[in-house]
């Protein structure tokens, strides 16, 4: 099979970074068109930084990445440094990046891809979706040239920003909604989800005993990350929210789902961000919600790709 078409659309962030090194660490199933950043767990001109050190660690100098949304569409922007430090990425220090950075904004990107691409493309989004939204509602076409919404967001059960509500949809709650409104093939990997894949000190020193700079740094950064998740939640370990959608499209058998109609609420002053997800057969059904994932798996395969890079 021919690598996957993929736009990845993102804030980084610690476990975007990790997300950001499985997708380039896997050439053979993914096209990497290129990548979106958007303001959300920091600033903007940090979220773009991040994504392009990135890129420079892992040595993938011809990916390139895209600056969005420096806020959401109707609200003010709230970041989650308490989380991923004041930087983004705490714990790591990389290098400064050489590629340069294109004029075109995020949104113009998404629009000319989807609109002229020559097979569907796969978007996978792991922060607030304003810039899908914003290209949505620009050109309502583009959703002819996406082949599937993979998002990282949302919850079944409690949120982690407030007892209603996931950060990401929190952040853009609007956006969100645009994008579940929308009639896309969408699979939404939430909280109930990502909370199971954990980072245990076995599986942090697997990532550290690659002896790379890439596993070193990995392990740099999760060592600092999701302490506060931990205290919350009442988690064995920090969990790893957004490489659970590379992982997803690299090795769906270690996920299970099931059709759900799927909604976000905008307007409650309790419950904002809220996403309210029925069980319902397919015909009636507009998305995929993921709500178990095989961890052990998971970090096998994170642990294997990252070894290559």
């Amino acid at each position: 099979m021919p690598p996957r078409p993929l736009i990845i659309d993102c804030d980084p962030g610690v476990d975007d970074a990790i997300a950001l090194l499985l997708a380039l660490a896997s050439p053979a199933e993914f096209d990497l068109l290129g990548i979106t950043t958007v303001a959300g767990n920091v600033p903007l001109a940090l979220t773009t930084a991040n994504a392009r050190r990135i890129c420079h660690l892992a040595q993938r100098p011809d990916v390139p990445v895209y600056a969005g949304c420096p806020r959401p569409m109707l609200r003010s922007l709230i970041t989650a440094t308490e989380i991923h430090g004041a930087t983004g990425l705490q714990g790591a220090n990389l290098p400064e990046p050489t590629q340069p950075m294109p004029a075109q904004h995020a949104v113009a990107f998404l629009i000319e891809q989807f609109t002229t691409a020559s097979a569907p493309i796969t978007l996978a989004t792991l922060g607030p979706p304003t810039n899908l939204a914003v290209a949505l509602i620009q050109c309502p076409e583009i959703a002819q040239g996406i082949d599937q919404v993979v998002m990282m967001g949302g919850a079944l059960g409690a949120g982690n920003i407030t007892p209603a509500a996931e950060f990401n949809l929190y952040v853009d709650p609007h956006a969100a909604r645009v994008v579940v409104e929308a009639g896309l093939p969408l699979t939404m990997l939430g909280l109930d989800v990502t909370h199971q894949v954990v980072t245990t000190p076995e599986r942090l020193s697997a990532l550290d005993q690659l002896g790379t700079p890439v596993g070193q740094a990995a392990a740099a950064m999760l060592r600092h990350y999701g302490q506060i998740d931990i205290e919350r939640h009442g988690l064995a370990a920090p969990p790893l929210h957004d490489p659970c959608v590379i992982a997803y499209l690299l090795r769906p058998d270690l996920f299970a789902g099931r059709p759900m109609h799927l909604a976000v609420e905008t307007e409650g002053r309790l419950c904002l961000g809220r996403t309210v997800a029925n069980p319902c057969p397919n015909s009636s059904a507009n998305a995929t919600v993921i709500e178990t994932a095989d961890a052990a798996g998971i970090y096998a395969l994170l642990t294997e790709r990252l070894g290559k890079l």
